[in-house]
Formats: structure tokens, sequence, C-alpha cells
């Protein structure tokens, strides 16, 4: 029954970014790297950071539950839920597991560079890397804290595309410094200066993930994706003679921007709350 109920989440949820986006949201045609239509410095971080403060949450905490469901052709499905807490200011966060059951009580907490992951059996804290993925799922550990295009990339092509029903300015990006997951992007931004699709390349070129978001919730002045599809683009099995790569399905519920206790954001909180 769980199985089933996996897939049927897969499916809705694949319906709805054909919907929002008809059938190449995932699979348009690469741009090229040529710089002939790159930006200022300057108009490239106004756009950028217009981008990022709009799912960045300076001024206040958030705090939201994510149900993550990993999709491996061929191999089943699983699913993650889990309480993500977040502090933009400083650059924190803190996760709790909650399912499956046998993973209950575990918890990540990150500050700045640093990342622990505590496992309530042993009562042990490791350290774990940043740009790793999560839970082996197509996340990244670094996709939990808030947007910093501006910081980490410059502009360096630009075009126009009609993604779905949106009008939307494609923007490649290259990396400024080394400390980032990916050192390419390509960014799909539409009319409201929300991120719509993004593909990570490595530094060669090749390309590594594709992320959708068809869905966004507005608070106030900020936004909060709360639908998202995550592509790896090399990792997939070849089933009744097609290839189909493996999908993560993210849905956020019961968003939040409510003050948080410091204590949350703490290794003791984690331990009191995994025993």
């Amino acid at each position: 029954m769980k199985q089933i109920i996996y897939r049927l989440s897969s499916v809705f949820i694949l319906i709805l970014l054909f919907g929002f986006f008809g059938p190449a949201f995932l699979f348009s045609q690469n741009l090229s790297w040529e710089g002939g239509n790159e930006l200022s410095r300057a108009e490239g971080r106004r756009i950028l950071s217009k981008a990022d403060e709009l799912i960045s949450y300076e001024d206040r905490d958030f705090s939201a539950e994510y149900t993550v469901i990993d999709v491996r052709p061929g191999e089943g499905t699983s699913r993650t839920k889990l309480t993500l807490f977040r502090r933009d200011l400083e650059n924190t966060y803190t996760i709790i597991i909650m399912e499956p059951e046998s993973d209950r009580g575990k918890g990540y907490l990150r500050k700045d560079d640093k990342l622990w992951l505590y496992d309530p059996v042993p009562r042990r804290f490791t350290v774990v890397n940043v740009s790793d993925r999560f839970r082996n799922t197509n996340l990244r550990n670094s996709d939990f804290t808030k947007s910093t295009l501006a910081q980490d990339f410059k502009i360096v092509d630009h075009t126009r595309e009609k993604l779905g029903v949106y009008d939307t300015d494609v923007y490649a990006l290259e990396a400024v410094h080394d400390d980032v997951t990916f050192p390419k992007k390509k960014i799909w931004i539409d009319q409201n200066d929300l991120v719509r699709k993004m593909e990570d390349y490595s530094l060669s070129g090749r390309h590594m993930r594709t992320t959708a978001v068809p869905n966004y919730t507005q608070i106030e002045q900020s936004y909060v994706p709360v639908r998202m599809v995550i592509q790896d683009e090399l990792r997939g099995r070849n089933v009744d003679g097609e290839f189909k790569h493996q999908r993560t399905l993210i849905s956020v519920e019961k968003p939040s921007f409510q003050e948080l206790p410091d204590m949350v954001f703490t290794r003791a909180y984690i331990e009191r709350v995994g025993d």
C-alpha cells in the first residue's frame, strides 16, 4: 500500500509539472556558454540579488515540514519526512528526521560551512560535507540554505525562452569562487523574478542535474518554493528499453516565519529531540 501511495504522489507532481511547463520542462535544448550576451557585473548582481531576496529570509526565522520522495526506476521509491528550522541571518539550519521510523530522531545542524549529522543510536555527531547528497537523494545538503546566487555567481550569457506558461529570462552562470556545489548553472527566471528551472553543471560543462519549481506560496513579501522536482542527469536505469532518470520530489507544508528559540540551533537541541 505504501508503494502505491508513493507512486501516486510521484505521478501527481509530474502531472502538475507538465501542466505548468509542458513536456520540455526538464528536457529543453542546452544553451552554449559563448558569452555573447554577457551582462555587466553590476546588472548581473542586481538580477541575481532580486531572485535571492524573494526566497531568502535575512530578517526572520523560517520553519517548515518537508516530504522528500526519491523515485528510482526499477528499484522502487523511498520517502523521508523532516522538519527544517532555518535562520538565514546566521547562516544556520537544523533538520530533524521524522520518517521513516527507523531513522526518526536523526538530525543535522549546519553552522556556516560546518555540518554535523546526529545519530541517536550511538548518540554521536559526525561531520559531513555540505555539498554531499541528502540521504542519497538528488537533494544536496547545501540546498536547504538561503539562496546566494549573487554572491556565488556571475552571469555570462542571457537569452529568453518560453517555459510552459511562463515567459522567462535564461541566464548562464559561472561561479566566482570555489566554495560552491556546482561551478556552472543555467537558471530560468519568470517575470516575477522567481526561479522556475535550474540546471547544474560540472566545471567541464557536464550536465549533472535539473530542478523545476512549479509552485511557490507567497507569505507577505517573501516566497516559499512548495513543490520541486530534481532530476539526476547521470543516475537512472533502463526500463523496458528506455532510460529513466532518478528523480526526487519535494513538497513543503506548514511554512512559518515565527521566531524560533536560539536553542533550536544547537547540538543539545538535536540530542534532546532524538533521545
